[in-house]
């Protein structure tokens, strides 16, 4: 029972993939063909970047599907596209040129092309198979006499239908390709997606591009994490130099003078050492807020969710945060996620002249995603010496990525994902 059950779900999943194959991939490889043959005119320009990203949603669902339906892991090779692309048609034209290098985008119209052709041939004996059943007993049932009357016979796979003998037969023949289908359906439907996986995984040498790819990404954010851990010490011996440590000092001076007043001037040394406490209290509150900047306390007590809330909280604006974590991340990734949102939301209160800010952190599937949206002005880009450009560089240490929506007017999302497990 439980076969007939695959094969039959196999059947209505060939009977999908078969119309998919035929109207999908024909229609994409036609429209991308075209689109590309147009940049040569200008209008391809602007037509190609839609229909390559079409083409794209096209087969990542096909590779969800063979991962749901056959257990079929069908990698995605496609590089990333920059976050700081330009607008209008210069951004266009740089769009265009990235998916036109990009190896994984003629691989894909080879798979179109396979698709509809061996593809399609395939995985339509899936609901064939099963669907001869219901022909051969209808034209056994006496259908095949009208169709006689009328043209002479009809061909049921390699059987003239000429009598109620060869209906017969027809209805046994149809009976026997179910029960060939019980046990070849799901085989049937997992060698399309098999047939896919040929062209749609990444091959060796894109797999070691992109490995290259990664390593030269990996050693520049490395550079970038050691110039800012060594700005980050300069920062903290600066303001150790210029905050606690001088305040410390004259509070020491302080001291010195009120031992030497304390009998010729009890006046005097009382009011040095009220400013020798106050001087101290200074100094501790300093050192506190160097300690935070660091590594927040509530940060490593109660992890990201609770410090996010508590810097949400010191906000000038209305700031709704909604947290939704099975575990907390490895330390390093929790500071560098905190930093991150503590820039993007100093970014949104000194430029955005927003309203409300809503933060959104949440884990799904392996990546710790963080959203930091607000409803004002727009026009935040990314770009050398801004902050956000800071923030890409931090999460890059962690194979992070961070991408911007501003549209003039608003609202700006900055969203990051940090790749990680939760414990």
């Amino acid at each position: 029972m439980r076969k007939l059950k695959e094969a039959v779900a196999a059947g209505a999943q060939g009977l999908c993939l078969t119309i998919a194959a035929l109207a999908g991939s024909i229609t994409l490889f036609v429209l991308s063909v075209l689109s590309i043959a147009f940049i040569l005119l200008g209008i391809g320009v602007l037509t190609t970047p839609p229909v390559l990203r079409a083409v794209r949603a096209y087969a990542d669902a096909y590779r969800r599907g063979a991962r749901s339906w056959s257990g079929v892991d069908i990698p995605s090779p496609y590089r990333p596209l920059p976050a700081d692309l330009r607008t209008g048609v210069t951004g266009q034209v740089e769009r265009c040129s990235l998916l036109l290098k990009d190896p994984a985008t003629w691989r894909d119209l080879q798979w179109l092309l396979v698709n509809m052709t061996a593809g399609a041939l395939v995985v339509v004996l899936a609901p064939s198979l099963l669907l001869y059943l219901l022909y051969g007993w209808v034209l056994a049932l006496g259908v095949w006499e009208p169709i006689y009357d009328a043209g002479g016979g009809e061909w049921f796979a390699f059987i003239h239908v000429t009598s109620q003998t060869t209906a017969n037969y027809a209805a046994l023949l149809g009976t026997g390709f179910f029960a060939l289908a019980v046990f070849v359906n799901p085989g049937l439907v997992r060698a399309h997606f098999l047939l896919a996986r040929t062209l749609l995984a990444p091959t060796a040498t894109m797999r070691e591009r992109e490995l290259a790819r990664r390593v030269d990404r990996l050693t520049e954010t490395r550079h970038d994490a050691v110039d800012n851990s060594a700005a980050e010490l300069r920062r903290i011996e600066r303001d150790l130099h210029d905050g606690a440590q001088a305040r410390l000092v004259a509070m020491g001076m302080d001291l010195g003078t009120i031992e030497a007043l304390v009998d010729a001037d009890p006046a005097k040394a009382k009011e040095l050492l009220a400013r020798a406490r106050q001087n101290s209290g200074e100094a501790l509150t300093e050192l506190r807020d160097l300690v935070r900047g660091i590594h927040p306390p509530v940060l490593a007590e109660r992890g990201l969710g609770d410090a996010v809330r508590a810097l949400a909280l010191r906000l000038p604006i209305s700031t709704e945060v909604d947290v939704e974590l099975a575990g907390r991340a490895e330390e390093s990734v929790e500071s560098a996620a905190y930093f991150a949102v503590s820039e993007s939301l100093t970014n949104a209160i000194k430029h955005s002249g927003a309203d409300r800010i809503w933060v959104d952190v949440h884990h799904a599937e392996g990546m710790l995603r963080i959203a930091v949206t607000d409803d004002g002005k727009g026009g935040a880009a990314m770009g050398a010496g801004s902050g956000l450009s800071g923030v890409e560089r931090r999460l890059g240490t962690f194979d992070g990525v961070l991408a911007v929506s501003s549209p003039a007017g608003g609202p700006t999302m900055v969203t990051m994902e940090i790749p990680c497990e939760l414990s």
